[in-house]
C-alpha cells in the first residue's frame, strides 16, 4: 500500500513549503509529479521551484496546454501538472488544492498537502485521510513548525 503522509501547512504557504520537499525528493533519487488545480496554479509552483532557494536548482517541467517548452515528460524529474496523471514514471504523487488522485496505488508515497488557515481545506482533508485509512494505506499526519520544519503528530 502507499504510504500517504498529511502535510498541514501552517506557517510557510504553499510555493515556500513544496521546493523544500521537493528537494529532499531529489535527494533521495526520487521521482515526483505535483498535481495542482490549473494550468495557471502550476505555473506559479514552477516559478516558485526555480526562485525559492537561489543556492539551488530543481529540475522540472511544466504540463502547459500547447507548449513544448519543458520538454518531454518523460525526462523530467519533477513534474507539475493539473491532471491526474503520472507521466514521468514518477514514485512520489504531492496532491496540493485539494486535487484528488484515482492513481494513488501506482506511488511509493502520496503527500497531501494542505493550508491548515483554510478550514475547508482542513475539512477536506479530514475526510481523505478517513477515506485512505478506510482503503488499508498507512498514513502520516505532520504539522509544520514555525521555522518550516515538520513534526509528525499522528500515524494510522
Amino acid at each position: 500500500m502507499t504510504q500517504v503522509s498529511f502535510y498541514h501547512l501552517l506557517h510557510w504557504p504553499l510555493e515556500r513549503a513544496l521546493p523544500k520537499l521537493i528537494e529532499k525528493t531529489l535527494q533521495a533519487d526520487k521521482r515526483a509529479v505535483v498535481v495542482t488545480d490549473g494550468e495557471k496554479r502550476a505555473e506559479f509552483l514552477s516559478n516558485a521551484l526555480w526562485s525559492e532557494n537561489a543556492g539551488s536548482w530543481l529540475p522540472h517541467g511544466l504540463n502547459k496546454e500547447g507548449s513544448a517548452k519543458d520538454g518531454r515528460a518523460s525526462d523530467q524529474p519533477v513534474w507539475l501538472t493539473d491532471k491526474d496523471e503520472n507521466p514521468n514514471s514518477a514514485d512520489f504523487l504531492f496532491l496540493t488544492d485539494g486535487m484528488s488522485s484515482d492513481g494513488i496505488d501506482g506511488f511509493e508515497r502520496c503527500f497531501e498537502l494542505f493550508d491548515g488557515n483554510d478550514s475547508a481545506q482542513v475539512a477536506a482533508a479530514r475526510e481523505r485521510w478517513k477515506a485512505y485509512k478506510d482503503a488499508g494505506h498507512e498514513l502520516k499526519y505532520l504539522q509544520q513548525t514555525e521555522n518550516g520544519g515538520w513534526s509528525e503528530m499522528a500515524s494510522g
